[in-house]
C-alpha cells in the first residue's frame, strides 16, 4: 500500500482494511488513557481518532489498546528453542518485537550460527531485530567454538534487521584499549552499541561510556542504576529466569529517569515464558510493586523504540506499524488480541491464523560436540597427599541472580584426591572443552547447588558453551556429561551410571528443534530429577550455565581454568 492510499484512509476519503471501535487507547507520548478508533491499513495504523470506517470492525467494548511490547535485550537461545516457537510463546503474551544477541550460538559456530538466527526468524509475527556479538569469545580465558572480529561481524551488519552491536563484556578490554576490542566499538561508532557493565563505576564506567556504549542490562542495586542513568545511558531492567533484578531496582525509578528505562528478559526458559509470561510478566510485577501502568507500559514499549531508533513502532499513532495489544485491565496487564502489522495473530494467549514458518538450513548448527573422552578425569590431586584437608576457592551461587561469591572453604582429602564435601553443599564442578576436542578440563568446587547425590550436565554454559558438570561423586559427573555428548548436546540429570531425565538439545547445543511445549515438558521432569537428588533452586540449570561466564563477578570456572573475574585473571584452586 502507497502512501497516497494512505493518506486518502487517513482523511476518511476510502476505508481501512481494519478499524478497533469502542476502545480506550494508552497514549504513551502524554501518559494519558484516550477513547479513540485505530484504523489499520496495509500493516500500519493511518487513524486514531473517530469516523472511522473499515472492511472489517471489530468492537473492543471498552478495552485498552496499546502497541507491541518490545524485548530490549534478550538471547533466544537461552528460551531453548529455535525462533518459530520463541514466537510462539512470546507473542500470545504481547511481545511483537524483540532485539536478540546471538551471541549463544555465535559462540559455538561463528557466523553460521548469526545467519542462522536471522533466517529461522525471517517473516513471523515477531520482529527479531539482531545485535551482532561483540564478545565471540567472551574473552581469551575461555574456549569458544569461533571467534568473530570487526571484519566479520561487519560483513553481517547490512543486513536489514542488524541494529548495531550486541553487549560489550569486555569491559577491561575496552577501557585498557585492547586493539581487537577498540575496533570492534569503532566499527559499529554511530549505530547502537549495548553494553554489559556489571558492577563497573566510576572512572572506568566514564571511558566505557565515553566509547559510545549506550545501554546496560546488569544492574542489581539503585546506586549502580543510578550512576548508569546519569551518564547518560539507558538501563534495561531485568528479570529472567536467573537473574531477577526488577523488585531491586523499582525503587529508584522517577517519572524523569523512567523514560531512560526499559524491560527485557535476557535468558528465560521455558516454563517461565509459558507460566508467567515474558515482557508482560515484567509489567505485572512493576504494577504489583507499585510502579505507574502507563510509565510500566511506556518502558516496555516506546522507550525501548526510541533508544533502538525503531520510529516506526512503540506507540499507537498514525504512521507506526500496527503491532497492537488488546487488555482489559492496566493493574493487571493480560493480552487479549494481539496484532502483528495490522493482522490479528493470537487471541486468548492462543496463536491464530496461519503462521508459516521460516525454513532454514541448520545443517552448520548441528553436531557440535566433540570431548575427548580419552583423557578426561574429574581427579583433583591434593598439594599434600597425606594432609586431612586443603583450603579451596570455591565459586558461590548466590539465589535468584548470576553473580556468584569468591569463598575459601576446607575440603576433604581421600587417597590423595581432593573431593566433593556433600554434606556441607561443596561439589566438584568441571567444565569441559567441546567444540575442537582439544582435552581442556578446568575443575573446581562449588556451593549452593544442593544435591545430595548424583550429577547435572549440560552443553549450556555460558559464553563459550562448553560442557559443564557438577556432582557429589566423579562417576555420576561422567555419566551425566556422556550423556550430554550422545543427544548432541542438551541437559541430563544423571546418579551412578543411571541417567534419570534429559532434554536434547541438538541446534548447536542449545536449542531443541521440538515444540515449545514439549520442551517445558521435558524441562519440568528434568527439573523434578535434579530436586530429587536435593537441589532446591527454582532452575539449577539455568543457574549451572551461568557458573562458566568469566565476565560477571566474582568466582568463574573455564576450560582453561578458574577465574576471579574481579582481578580479570586466572587464580589458582588451592588458597594459600
Amino acid at each position: 500500500m502507497d502512501l497516497l492510499q494512505r493518506l486518502a484512509i487517513a482523511r476518511g476519503d476510502e476505508p481501512a482494511d481494519l478499524v478497533l471501535k469502542g476502545g480506550r487507547v494508552v497514549n504513551v507520548f502524554t501518559g494519558e488513557i484516550v477513547e479513540a478508533e485505530v484504523a489499520l491499513a496495509g500493516g500500519w495504523i493511518v487513524g486514531v481518532g473517530g469516523g472511522y470506517v473499515g472492511r472489517q470492525e471489530i468492537d473492543l467494548k471498552g478495552r485498552y489498546i496499546c502497541p507491541g511490547l518490545i524485548d530490549a535485550h534478550v538471547h533466544i537461545e537461552s528460551s531453548m528453542v529455535i525462533p518459530f516457537q520463541f514466537a510462539r510463546a512470546v507473542v500470545p503474551r504481547g511481545t511483537t518485537t524483540v532485539v536478540c544477541d546471538p551471541h549463544e550460538i555465535a559462540n559455538v559456530v561463528g557466523a553460521e550460527g548469526v545467519r542462522y538466527i536471522l533466517a529461522a526468524s525471517e517473516g513471523l509475527p515477531l520482529t527479531v531485530y539482531v545485535n551482532l556479538p561483540s564478545c565471540v569469545p567472551a574473552t581469551p580465558m575461555g574456549t569458544a567454538g569461533a571467534e568473530l572480529g570487526a571484519d566479520d561481524l561487519l560483513a553481517l551488519a547490512d543486513h536489514p534487521r542488524v541494529l548495531g552491536l550486541a553487549e560489550m563484556m569486555n569491559v577491561p578490554g575496552l577501557v585498557l584499549g585492547v586493539p581487537d576490542v577498540v575496533k570492534k566499538v569503532e566499527a559499529f561508532q554511530g549505530r547502537v552499541i549495548d553494553g554489559h557493565a556489571p558492577g563497573f563505576g566510576g572512572k572506568w564506567l566514564q571511558a566505557y561510556v565515553g566509547a559510545g556504549v549506550g545501554s546496560d542490562h546488569e544492574c542489581t542495586t539503585v546506586p549502580e542504576m543510578l550512576e548508569k542513568l546519569r551518564l547518560g545511558m539507558y538501563v534495561f531492567i531485568r528479570e529472567a529466569t536467573g537473574a531477577k533484578n526488577l523488585r531491586d531496582l523499582l525503587p529508584g525509578l522517577t517519572p524523569y529517569n523512567s523514560r531512560r528505562c526499559a524491560f527485557c528478559t535476557d535468558d528465560r526458559h521455558p516454563a517461565d515464558l509459558l507460566d508467567e509470561g515474558h515482557i508482560d510478566h515484567l509489567i505485572r510485577l512493576a504494577v504489583a510493586e507499585g510502579l505507574d501502568p502507563l510509565t510500566a507500559i511506556r518502558m516496555a514499549t516506546l522507550n525501548a523504540a526510541e533508544y533502538f531508533r525503531l520510529y516506526d513502532r512503540g506507540a499507537v499513532a498514525p504512521g507506526k506499524r500496527a503491532d497492537l495489544v488488546v487488555f482489559s485491565d492496566l493493574k493487571n496487564f493480560r493480552a487479549e488480541m494481539v496484532f502483528a502489522a495490522g493482522r490479528l495473530v493470537a487471541q486468548a494467549g492462543e496463536p491464530v491464523g496461519e503462521w508459516a514458518e521460516p525454513q532454514a538450513d541448520d545443517t552448520a548448527v548441528r553436531g557440535t560436540v566433540h570431548v575427548d573422552w580419552d583423557h578426561l578425569r574429574f581427579d583433583i590431586p591434593a598439594p599434600d597427599p597425606a594432609a586431612g584437608s586443603v583450603r579451596v576457592r570455591v565459586i558461590g551461587i548466590v539465589p535468584d541472580q548470576i553473580t556468584t561469591e569468591h569463598l575459601v572453604e576446607d575440603l576433604p582429602v581421600q587417597g590423595g584426591q581432593v573431593v566433593a564435601d556433600v554434606e556441607r553443599d561443596l561439589l566438584k564442578i568441571a567444565v569441559i572443552e567441546r567444540h575442537r576436542g582439544t582435552g581442556n578440563v578446568g575443575l573446581g568446587f562449588v556451593h549452593g547447588l544442593g544435591l545430595k547425590r548424583g550429577a547435572l550436565a549440560g552443553s549450556v554454559g555460558h559464553d563459550a558453551h562448553n560442557l559443564i558438570v557438577a556432582g557429589c561423586d566423579d562417576a555420576s559427573m561422567m555419566t551425566a556429561a556422556r550423556a550430554v555428548a550422545d543427544l548432541g548436546g542438551g541437559l541430563v540429570a544423571a546418579a551412578g551410571d543411571e541417567v534419570l531425565a534429559s532434554v536434547p538439545l541438538p541446534v548447536a547445543g542449545l536449542m531443541s528443534d521440538q515444540p515449545v511445549e514439549t520442551v517445558r515438558h521435558q524441562m519440568d521432569r528434568l527439573i523434578e530429577a535434579a530436586r530429587s537428588l536435593g537441589s532446591p533452586l527454582h532452575d539449577p540449570f539455568m543457574t549451572l550455565g551461568f557458573l562458566a561466564l568469566e565476565v560477571i563477578p566474582a568466582l568463574r570456572l573455564t576450560d582453561q581454568g578458574l577465574v576471579d573475574v574481579e582481578k580479570f585473571d586466572f587464580v589458582p584452586l588451592f588458597a594459600g
